[in-house]
Parts: C-alpha cells; sequence; structure tokens
C-alpha cells in the first residue's frame, strides 16, 4: 500500500467517517415510547409511556375501562372478545400530526378516528381505517382509507397483519393527510362539496356536519378483534 493511501485511512475525517458508519446506535430509531432529542425539539408529545394509560378516558366517561384494554410488553392491547368500551383522549386538538404503531391478527380490523365532539353523543369521528385488506372489496373501506369516505392510493406501502405498521394523521386547518409507513396516502379538504356529497350518501348523514372540521379528541375504537398500539405521540400544529 502506497504512503499516502496509509495517511488517508488515518486523517481525522476518514476516522470521524468509519467511527459513524459502524455505530449501529446512531442510526437506530428511539426505543418504542420514547421522544429523540429532535422529537422533543419539534413539539412531540408522547400519548403513551408504555406503562400507563395516563391522559385517557372511556368515550362517555371520565374513568377507563376495567377490562378490555391492557398495557402489554410495552403496548396498548385491545384484547380479543373483551368489550370494554371505546377510548379517547383527555385532551381535544384542533391542528395536529398524530402518529402510532399498530398490529393486528390476520383479518383484523380497527381504527383511529378523529374529531370526536360531544355533541353528537355518539363516537362518530372521520377514521383511518386500519384492517386486512384481503377481504376488502371497496377501496373506501380499505387500509388507510378515510373509512367510506376518501380511498387511499393503490400502490400504498402496507405491511403484512402481524408486523408492525406506522401510521400518521396531519390536520392544518381543513387539510388532513392520512400517511403509512412513511408514505403520503391520501389527502382531502374538510368541508369540501366532494367530501360533503359522499358523506350525505354514507351512513353518516345522519350528523349533517359529519365531514367538518372540528376541535376534537382522538379515539381508539373498541372493535372484537385484537389490536396492539405503541408509539403514540401527537405535535399541536399552529
Amino acid at each position: 500500500m502506497k504512503t499516502r493511501n496509509l495517511l488517508f485511512l488515518f486523517s481525522p475525517l476518514f476516522a470521524f467517517a468509519l467511527l459513524f458508519s459502524g455505530n449501529p446506535s446512531l442510526h437506530a430509531e428511539p426505543a418504542p415510547n420514547t421522544l429523540s432529542a429532535e422529537e422533543k425539539a419539534r413539539g412531540w408529545n408522547l400519548l403513551f409511556d408504555g406503562e400507563k394509560f395516563e391522559g385517557w378516558r372511556l368515550y362517555d366517561k371520565n374513568t377507563f375501562p376495567t377490562q378490555g384494554w391492557i398495557v402489554e410488553n410495552g403496548t396498548i392491547h385491545k384484547q380479543s372478545g373483551i368489550r370494554g368500551g371505546n377510548i379517547m383522549t383527555v385532551k381535544a386538538y384542533e391542528n395536529f400530526e398524530f402518529s402510532w404503531d399498530w398490529k393486528m391478527a390476520a383479518k383484523g380490523n380497527n381504527g383511529v378516528k378523529y374529531f370526536i365532539i360531544p355533541q353528537r353523543k355518539a363516537a362518530i369521528g372521520h377514521e383511518y381505517q386500519m384492517i386486512d385488506d384481503v377481504d376488502v372489496k371497496d377501496p373506501i373501506s380499505s387500509n388507510a382509507s378515510f373509512y367510506l369516505i376518501v380511498a387511499p392510493k393503490k400502490d400504498k406501502p402496507s405491511k403484512a397483519m402481524g408486523e408492525w405498521n406506522r401510521s400518521k394523521i396531519v390536520v392544518k386547518g381543513n387539510h388532513v393527510e392520512h400517511w403509512l409507513n412513511g408514505e403520503k396516502v391520501l389527502e382531502y379538504e374538510c368541508g369540501s362539496p366532494a367530501i360533503m356529497q359522499q358523506s350525505a350518501k354514507t351512513k353518516f348523514k345522519k350528523w349533517p356536519d359529519f365531514g367538518k372540521k372540528f376541535k376534537g379528541h382522538i379515539l381508539l375504537t373498541d372493535h372484537k378483534d385484537p389490536c396492539w398500539f405503541r408509539n403514540l405521540k401527537i405535535r399541536e400544529l399552529d
């Protein structure tokens, strides 16, 4: 080996590059249910710390259910077939990014709802559909859809049931986005003619204001299928 090549190998710049590329911890994501320094700086907050249900309550009560929802190995586990009730955030949100990881068994079905308001006297809100697409025939009911209203793109990056998927909802003004595993899969404008016309064709026609934007709670659905959640994080936007 030539002398100049040896000098290059031991230069400070090369040594730093070698150290960076060989240290997995510098590339790894934060541990589940934690925030990185960058996330904290950007205003993210945890909605679940992996140990307790602080900040959550039943949809229709100020208490937390005594069954159906448990903490299991750092996850929120919606137990199969045990009905405890829908749970929602104590706090209401207007403009936000909400991110979470989830997994289900094969043929599972669940969903995250937002814009939950007490005036409706029902756990009705816009829903980010979480479902195994194996038996889904209608795109507006498919995984990551705005349930019954807007279909996601066809080439969405869904992972197999049993694996962790990462989802995100972004609400800023009337603009809403659904993300799945790092890709935006749909977007829409609350209250737009297209949204209101489609809402009127569905079971949501019972609520004429469905499709509009509200400051409301975020809700995890009590469905019969087992489901696991972790890394529930939110960032309020201006």
